[in-house]
């Protein structure tokens, strides 16, 4: 950014991933923003806040607040819009939070009209995107007036997208969600190098995406199969795949699915080797999926409807968890959480008759 030089810089938000960041996460940004400040003298800087670093307790203030001292403009509460004469530019800097939100529309006062916008605008979510987090705060695109703005700065989404010819989300400067090989699918299927920031010229309205080098490898190794294999040759598998990486994975983060792996199996793993590998990698994550069950339920057909208990078991058994997770442990503790609560609205059920009676 420093060395593009733009008159004005736009973040769109999630600065930091959690309302109350690690001191080191603070000094860290602190000094990059200071430098990014000093190299930069002339250009303005706005930053509103997304919904990682927005405290959901208006008592509570904003972390990013910290930076206004470095002379950002900082919007982390009610939308503000912002004018600049030198520059004939207003820019409208809207936060995500609970404050109601404005008119999406410029003054008119000058020639050129930005409007910042942290949230989900309607078009955001590709068919792999994970699931939205607050469904009903979807912004409509005719909310948007978009016609009315020379360009629409979004932040929120993790990918690199064009929503409109003038409508864009820069996605984040690294892979930090919790859908991190999701991000990686949708960059291929959309043909987007990985992550990066945004030039854009309002005079020419030339536009580029100017990729920025991963500070950490990802490597998503083909996925396996070990249905009718032994444990010797599930381990054998293993170790082959990883050992094909090009370059290794030594200092990478690596995830390797292995399907049709059943329970028994799993237990049996080298467990000296995968250790061996986690200590190599910078995050190794082994993700086991048990063979899928197959019911016969239709008319006529014997069987029988899977119950609730086997619809959560099925989901724990093939959710994607972290390699940490005791995956058996999770299912048990699943189903206790559901008998529990079967057990209780009995119990409410059989109490509320006895009161009728």
């Amino acid at each position: 950014m420093i060395e593009l030089a733009p008159d004005i810089v736009l973040i769109g938000g999630d600065v930091f991933h959690q309302v109350r960041p690690t001191n080191t996460a603070i000094l860290h940004a602190y000094l990059q923003f200071a430098r990014l400040r000093a190299a930069l003298p002339h250009a303005e800087i706005v930053m509103v806040a997304g919904n990682h670093d927005t405290p959901r307790s208006t008592d509570t203030g904003s972390i990013l607040r910290l930076f206004a001292a470095l002379g950002l403009h900082v919007v982390d509460a009610e939308p503000r819009a912002l004018d600049f004469p030198e520059l004939d530019l207003s820019v409208l800097a809207v936060a995500d939070n609970q404050h109601p939100r404005p008119r999406l529309a410029p003054s008119g006062a000058r020639r050129w009209n930005v409007l910042l916008l942290h949230g989900e605008v309607e078009g955001m979510l590709g068919p792999f995107a994970a699931a939205r987090e607050l469904a009903g705060r979807e912004i409509a695109q005719h909310e948007l007036n978009t016609t009315t703005w020379d360009y629409i700065g979004l932040g929120h989404y993790h990918v690199y997208r064009r929503i409109a010819p003038n409508q864009f989300y820069s996605g984040s400067l690294d892979y930090t969600s919790t859908n991190t090989w999701g991000e990686k699918l949708e960059e291929e299927l959309a043909g987007v190098p990985g992550k990066g920031i945004i030039e854009h010229d309002l005079a020419t309205g030339e536009h580029t995406f100017h990729h920025l080098p991963p500070a950490r490898s990802f490597i998503d190794l083909p996925p396996l199969s070990a249905r009718g294999l032994t444990t010797d040759e599930v381990n054998a598998r293993i170790l082959a795949a990883v050992e094909a990486t090009p370059g290794g994975i030594d200092d990478k983060v690596v995830r390797l699915v292995v399907r049709d792996l059943p329970r028994h199996v799993t237990r049996q793993l080298d467990h000296k080797q995968l250790r061996d590998l986690r200590r190599r990698a910078l995050h190794f994550h082994l993700d086991t999926r048990r063979p899928e069950m197959i019911r016969s339920v239709g008319h006529g057909a014997p069987g029988k409807r899977p119950s609730l208990a086997d619809f959560v078991r099925d989901k724990l058994r093939d959710r994607v968890i972290a390699a940490d997770v005791d995956r058996d442990a999770l299912v048990t503790l699943g189903l206790r959480y559901l008998k529990d609560a079967e057990e209780r609205e009995g119990a409410a059920s059989t109490s509320a008759q006895g009161a009728e009676g």
